[in-house]
């Protein structure tokens, strides 16, 4: 059965275009919501319902715009189970945020007992992440690295340690959830 839409998604794909509308992704002129879509893009084609779905969405409205306050704003929105992927997806929400590289080593270690859809998120979000950082890479060569925080070295060190962590633990109710993805082959 495929995952049906409604406007509880719209109205997530409303709220995070709103609260991210003068973000642009790091070093370009490309508007935020583009990766917010491509993150709710992966996710449901990897077998993410609507819940999911709207949490890929809304993954950096915590941490980007606003903290707890928005994190509130999501739970009475879009209900706990929404809200809970979300904060499961924040590596922090408080400004200034934590030093990155003790941030991020947190987040790892959250990660290898996080939600299955935690997991899937994050997963969708880094991947999008290690795609725009490849097609950047290819333009702008070691340059690209001044633009992030862990530099060259702590951007892979952290993508490299994603890779190494060992497959979410399946939950019995959802098994097979993924095995009926379309396309050929």
């Amino acid at each position: 059965m495929p995952t049906r839409l409604s406007r509880r998604f719209e109205a997530a794909l409303l709220l995070a275009t709103r609260l991210h509308a003068t973000q642009t992704r790091k070093g370009g002129r490309i508007p935020y919501v583009s990766h917010l879509l491509g993150v709710a893009s992966l996710a449901l084609e990897h077998g993410a319902d609507e819940d999911v779905a709207v949490a890929a969405l809304l993954h950096d409205a915590v941490e980007d715009q606003g903290g707890r306050p928005t994190l509130a704003r999501i739970r009475r929105r879009f209900g706990a189970r929404v809200a809970e992927i979300v904060e499961g997806c924040t590596d922090a929400d408080t400004v200034p945020k934590p030093e990155w590289r003790t941030r991020k080593e947190r987040y790892l270690r959250h990660l290898d007992t996080a939600s299955a859809e935690v997991r899937l998120v994050s997963a969708c979000d880094k991947l999008h992440n290690a795609r725009a950082i490849l097609a950047d890479y290819r333009v702008h060569g070691e340059a690209l690295w001044k633009r992030f925080k862990g530099g060259r070295d702590g951007t892979l060190w952290y993508y490299r340690s994603l890779v190494g962590l060992p497959p979410a633990r399946r939950d019995p109710a959802r098994r097979g959830a993924h095995a009926h993805r379309g396309g050929g082959g």
